[in-house]
């Protein structure tokens, strides 16, 4: 029996909620952080780690994910990973110290890191190849959905139960997703079991170089990047692991762990560079935005938060219809509409300033809740049109590492660039800021005068005019970054917009 017997949306719905709950997972924890920091007397540092540990064990499995499935069977293999993702979801609530948490966060992202490419890769089987788009954006809502409503929901558990909480409510959801598996996901007969001997060289070199890599990406900025001996090392080692596992890979193994081969395919490979790029700019301004609402505009983090939620609405309304779309519409020009759309909105958030009204705001996030979905839904159905089947599992793997790695090298490269055009702008900014320019002095006695007679002046030790001049500069020198980093995601995104025809004709009647 295969899955062909099953209705396809029963299919779509079964390996839909594991991948949300694990997407999920990846965000859910950060606002809990000092909750669990508290509870472990812990530094910063230190509590990060249960982040960093789960970004890395995910990185590692993901391109992996083709090849343990032709080794346990496709439908084993994921039972496997939602009981071990349930499993180590409980360890994670009763971690008794930091290291356990740790630890277990380690398991728990090796059992939910594989449910993206397995699900990807059921969905594309289980969807004739004309309705390739629609499953795509069936799975493409719970992808792009669960990250934004994942620090809401975080922060409301811990708010009101604890922090142990938001790893319990993954168990009964396990629970039902592996009870569904049961009964309606099965192997496809064309599924190819792995034979000869396994690639521990190729699989120890690759998860070498992964771990090592996220690890730079997540506490590069922490540790001012290459002035620490320990990135410095890292990423030499990373360098080195990935460069050998590549060179491995390709000439002197017979069963890779990772099929790099299907990178020859010109479609594909273009398909994964648009998602490295796009991911890099999209995921990026995605963080940056709740950062200059919380650090300059005064949002709290749930106002931060519910700024993003009308950009997931729209995702929710035109991810079907982009996968409607699909049908009539050849995949690239929807995609190069995505870029456009994409561009403008992060366009619209470079031109905001400190005078912003909450309209203002919320505005770019609704445009760009358009172009992530007509980027995401034809980008997914194109680059896998021209991969065959028995390759699916492998080709969804790599699709999933590079969008993750595109986020991750996002963020980095975001963080470290506002923090150099901050200090650039303060140190120009404070050119003007001398005792010898009348204007400044003439302003700064105004201020002055102004806190003098002010209703507060007799009650509280309130600010000089030196220190309100000196803060307000900061803040503009901030806003001035943001705006100058925003501007340059926009450039990138309408730079990768020409390569989208590079990729496969997916009209209907090419199908």
């Amino acid at each position: 029996m295969t899955t062909k017997h099953v209705n396809k949306w029963i299919v779509a719905f079964t390996v839909i909620i594991p991948t949300f709950i694990e997407v999920m997972d990846t965000s859910v924890a950060n606002v809990s952080l000092n909750h669990i920091r508290g509870s472990f007397s812990a530094t910063l540092d230190e509590a990060t780690w249960v982040l960093t540990s789960y970004l890395v064990s995910n990185a590692i499995i993901l391109p992996i994910t083709g090849w343990l499935s032709s080794i346990l069977g496709r439908k084993r293999f994921l039972i496997f990973c939602i009981t071990l993702f349930a499993l180590s979801s409980f360890l994670c609530g009763i971690s008794p110290n930091l290291k356990s948490l740790v630890f277990f966060r380690i398991m728990q992202g090796l059992g939910g890191g594989a449910l993206q490419p397995l699900s990807q890769a059921i969905l594309l089987e289980t969807f004739p190849v004309a309705e390739h788009g629609m499953a795509m954006a069936a799975y493409g809502v719970g992808v792009v959905i669960a990250p934004i409503i994942g620090p809401l929901v975080g922060g409301w558990i811990t708010d009101n139960l604890t922090w142990r909480w938001i790893f319990y409510i993954n168990i009964p959801i396990c629970i039902f997703s592996v009870i569904m598996t049961m009964f309606f996901i099965y192997d496809p007969p064309y599924l190819r079991k792995a034979r000869g001997k396994i690639d521990y060289f190729g699989l120890g070199f690759l998860a070498l170089g992964l771990g090592c890599l996220q690890i730079v990406l997540d506490k590069g900025e922490r540790e001012d990047w290459f002035t620490s001996n320990f990135i410095i090392s890292l990423s030499i080692i990373a360098s080195l692991s990935l460069i050998v596992f590549v060179i491995t890979e390709l000439f002197f193994v017979k069963n890779p762990v990772v099929n790099l081969r299907v990178l020859k395919d010109i479609s594909f490979a273009s398909g994964n560079l648009m998602m490295f790029l796009g991911f890099f700019s999209m995921f990026s301004s995605i963080v940056l935005y709740p950062m200059f609402l919380q650090n300059l505009m005064g949002y709290t983090a749930t106002l931060a938060g519910l700024v993003l939620g009308p950009g997931g609405i729209t995702i929710l309304i035109f991810m079907p219809l982009a996968g409607i779309l699909l049908k009539y519409i050849d995949a690239r020009k929807i995609l190069f509409t995505g870029f456009l759309v994409s561009s403008y909105s992060i366009y619209m958030m470079s031109n905001l300033n400190l005078e912003a009204g909450f309209t203002n705001i919320i505005i770019p996030r609704i445009v760009q809740g358009v172009g992530v979905a007509f980027f995401f839904v034809p980008l997914l159905t194109a680059t896998m049109s021209t991969i065959p089947k028995q390759e699916m599992g492998n080709a969804t793997g790599i699709f999933n590492l590079v969008r993750n790695l595109g986020g991750s090298f996002g963020t980095a490269f975001v963080v470290a660039v506002l923090s150099q055009r901050t200090q650039f702008h303060q140190s120009r900014l404070v050119e003007k800021l001398t005792p010898y320019d009348p204007a400044f002095l003439s302003g700064l006695s105004n201020i002055n005068e102004m806190i003098k007679h002010s209703f507060y002046a007799g009650m509280y030790q309130i600010e000089t005019g030196l220190q309100m001049t000196y803060n307000f500069m900061q803040r503009q020198a901030m806003m001035l970054a943001f705006s100058d980093v925003f501007f340059l995601l926009c450039l990138l995104n309408l730079a990768i917009a020409p390569l989208t025809f590079l990729l496969n004709r997916t009209l209907k009647n090419k199908m």
